[in-house]
């Protein structure tokens, strides 16, 4: 636990940030998938024996777009990442103030935890389920075995696309004939499928989460349970 006093502060304009970023993270990779299409499409007339001088144009152009678009994504993960864990600090420390028992990993975690690696393939993710049932305004809310599916479907989205990725990546960038480029571009376009499932997954996370928090805080703190004894004749 840390040392520092944990105090409630509003989660929702932050998250509004995260929510917006991450649409543009989705729309920057819907139009890396559309590129991906024009490169497939491309790849496939070479692979038949279709080429032509305008074939050749259509590659730069189309090289110069996948370009421009993994710039793009870049840039947005890298906006959309520092935001992000801006905002999960922030209900992290919330959940503090709601359940101050409740977690296995300090506060820490929820910032620097995404960098360690290894332990980073689940670490955030039990500083994610902590602060969800720390954050549940009323016990019995969500039932057991749906309590963590958003954050679930989130991770696992968020896990694969990230592993999609990096082999596509490697895989594009190791491509030298036709048919190995067409390949790899069909890997960059699930790579991009995935991320785009986990930017919606992400939203879902991070609304939920917040709304979770606000309705708690607005209800303020619980009753104590009266003694057992005590109740009415």
């Amino acid at each position: 636990m840390s040392t520092s006093f944990a105090v409630l502060k509003s989660p929702v304009g932050v998250s509004k940030a995260v929510v917006v970023l991450l649409g543009v993270t989705a729309a920057i990779d819907l139009f890396a998938l559309w590129v991906g299409f024009e490169q497939r499409s491309l790849a496939a007339d070479f692979v038949a024996g279709h080429f032509s001088a305008g074939n050749e144009a259509d590659a730069d152009r189309i090289d110069s777009l996948y370009s421009a678009a993994g710039v793009a994504q870049l840039c947005a993960l890298v906006a959309t990442a520092v935001v992000f864990i801006v905002w999960f600090r922030r209900v992290r420390i919330n959940a503090e103030v709601f359940r101050p028992d409740g977690h296995s990993r300090s506060r820490g975690w929820a910032s620097w935890g995404w960098f360690v690696p290894v332990v980073n393939l689940w670490a955030p993710r039990q500083v994610a389920t902590d602060t969800w049932d720390a954050s549940v305004p009323e016990a019995g809310l969500i039932p057991q075995k749906h309590a963590h599916m958003v954050i679930n479907r989130w991770w696992s989205l968020w896990l694969v696309s990230n592993v999609i990725g990096r082999l596509a990546g490697s895989q594009y960038d190791r491509a030298e004939s036709i048919g190995e480029i067409k390949t790899a571009t069909e890997m960059l376009m699930l790579s991009d499928a995935l991320d785009i499932a986990a930017a919606v997954a992400a939203v879902l996370f991070v609304r939920s989460l917040t709304r979770m928090q606000n309705e708690k805080a607005l209800r303020g703190p619980a009753p104590d349970p009266e003694p057992f004894g005590h109740g009415p004749a």
